[in-house]
C-alpha cells in the first residue's frame, strides 16, 4: 500500500498500527480467511488490495468538574462555575475506538496509482438520550479522501485534516479529542478540499523537506453571522493553507522533524444574496511545532498565533473577531522496554477585550492545561494512568474554574 504520512490517518498519541487479521465472520464475505500472520491486506478484484487499521480504546475516569467538549475521553476545558460540594464522580468511554479502511487502488499508469481511505470513529452522539444511550455511542465520520500519487507527488480529494494539525501529544485517554485541543494550544480541524503534497529532496538526503498546499471548504458560527456557515451549500468561502515540513536524524534511533504553515481565508457573514457594512471576517494563522526523539526521550511540541480562525478550534472555541495566541510542550522518557513516563502543559490565550466584546460574561479568557501520564506498553497493547488537570479564566471579573480528570485506559492498536 501506498505509504500515506501518519499525519493523514491515526490522530494523535505516537500509534504505530500494524496490520493484523479481520476477525473471520467479516473477512469471509471478501475472501477466504488466512492466518493473522499473513493478513497483510485482503485482494479485491485484480488490481485492489484493502487493509484495516484502528484501535479499541476503553477509559475509566474520575473528575471533579464537567468538561467541555463532555466528560471522559472529549475533556478538554472546565464547565463554570467550580463546583464546591459533592464534586467527584466517574464513569468510562469506549468512543475513542476506530474504524479505518485504506484501499490501495490500481497503477494508472507507469508511475502513477491511485488509493482511498475511509476513516470513522464513535463520538457521533449516542443512540437517544435514555438509561442505555451511554451504551451506544454513534459511528462518526472522519476521513474520506481519494489519492493519486507517483511516490514524491501526492494529490488528495475529499476530506482530510487542516495543515494546522501538526504534532500531537502521546496519550492513552486523549486520542480524538487530544490534550490541549482547542484548551491549551494545540488547533486544526478537518475539511472536505484539495490536499497537495510535493517532496522537495530525494529520499536518501540527510535532510527531507517538502511542500503541501490545501484548498478546503470553511464554516463560521461567530455571534454577527445572518445564515449559517457550518453546513454544505451555506459555506464560506475556501480556507488556504501551506505548510513547509522538514526531517533528518542525529544519529542511531534519535531523529527531528519541524513544519511551519500559513493559513488564510474569509468568511462572509450576511451569505450570498446581501451585502452589509463590515460583513466580512478574515482569518489568519502562523503555527510552527517541532519534534525531537532522542533515544528513549521525546520532546515535542507547537505554537501558533491567529485571528478570527475558532472554525480550527482555536479561541478556546470561540467564533469572532479574536486574536488568539496558544502552545503546548510535551517530554517523555521511556525508562524500560515497557514503561514509559509522560508531562505534558499547554496554553490558549485569547485577547481578552476581543472575546469580552464578542461574549460579555460568557467570555473565555484563557485556559491552562497540565498533564501527566504512566504507561505500559506490549507490542499492540498498551495501558496507562493518567492525570488531567485545566484550568478556566473567564468573564469579565476573570473568575476561575478549575477542573481535574484521573483516567485508567487500555488500548490496542490493530
Amino acid at each position: 500500500m501506498a505509504r500515506i504520512p501518519m499525519r493523514f490517518l491515526m490522530a494523535p498519541g505516537g500509534l504505530r498500527p500494524a496490520v493484523l487479521a479481520f476477525p473471520a465472520l467479516v473477512l469471509s464475505a471478501f475472501a477466504p480467511v488466512p492466518t493473522p500472520m499473513e493478513a497483510q491486506t485482503i485482494p479485491i478484484g485484480k488490481d485492489m488490495s484493502l487493509a484495516f487499521h484502528g484501535f479499541i480504546s476503553a477509559t475509566a475516569f474520575a473528575q471533579d468538574q464537567e468538561f467541555q467538549f463532555g466528560n471522559g475521553q472529549n475533556a478538554e476545558w472546565p464547565e463554570p462555575p467550580e463546583t464546591t460540594v459533592d464534586r467527584w464522580f466517574g464513569g468510562a468511554d469506549v468512543r475513542n475506538t476506530r474504524l479505518g479502511l485504506f484501499f490501495t487502488g490500481p497503477k494508472i499508469s507507469t508511475d502513477w496509482s491511485v488509493n482511498a481511505t475511509l476513516e470513522m470513529d464513535f463520538f457521533g452522539g449516542n443512540n437517544g438520550t435514555g438509561a442505555f444511550a451511554g451504551q451506544q455511542p454513534v459511528p462518526r465520520l472522519r476521513l474520506a479522501f481519494a489519492e493519486l500519487t507517483n511516490g514524491s507527488t501526492t494529490v488528495q480529494v475529499g476530506e482530510q485534516w487542516s495543515l494546522l494539525w501538526g504534532n500531537l501529544p502521546v496519550s492513552v485517554t486523549h486520542l480524538a479529542f487530544p490534550l490541549g485541543w482547542n484548551s491549551g494550544g494545540l488547533i486544526g480541524w478537518r475539511y472536505v478540499g484539495l490536499f497537495g503534497k510535493q517532496q522537495i529532496t530525494s529520499k536518501d538526503a540527510a535532510v527531507a523537506t517538502d511542500v503541501q498546499v490545501a484548498i478546503m471548504s470553511g464554516n463560521w458560527n461567530g455571534p454577527e453571522s445572518t445564515t449559517d456557515l457550518g453546513t454544505a451549500g451555506n459555506a464560506s468561502w475556501p480556507q488556504f493553507e501551506a505548510r513547509f515540513d522538514a526531517s533528518g536524524k542525529f544519529g542511531e534511533g534519535s531523529t527531528w522533524s519541524a513544519y511551519l504553515v500559513g493559513h488564510i481565508d474569509e468568511k462572509d457573514l450576511s451569505g450570498a444574496g446581501a451585502s452589509e457594512p463590515n460583513d466580512k471576517v478574515t482569518g489568519s494563522a502562523v503555527e510552527i511545532g517541532a519534534k525531537f526523539q532522542l533515544g528513549d526521550f521525546l520532546v515535542q511540541g507547537n505554537a501558533y498565533s491567529g485571528h478570527a480562525i475558532g472554525q480550527q478550534f482555536a479561541s478556546i472555541n470561540q467564533f469572532g473577531r479574536i486574536q488568539s495566541d496558544g502552545g503546548w510542550a510535551q517530554v517523555g522518557y521511556e525508562f524500560t522496554k515497557h514503561w514509559g513516563l509522560y508531562a505534558f502543559a499547554g496554553v490558549d490565550d485569547p485577547k481578552d477585550t476581543d472575546v469580552v466584546t464578542a461574549f460579555g460574561d460568557a467570555a473565555r479568557l484563557k485556559n491552562v492545561m497540565f498533564a501527566g501520564m504512566l504507561r505500559w506498553r506490549a507490542g499492540p497493547f498498551s495501558a496507562g494512568v493518567e492525570y488531567l488537570h485545566s484550568r478556566l479564566t473567564s468573564g469579565p471579573e476573570r473568575e476561575e474554574t478549575n477542573g481535574q480528570q484521573i483516567s485508567f485506559s487500555g488500548l490496542f492498536n490493530f
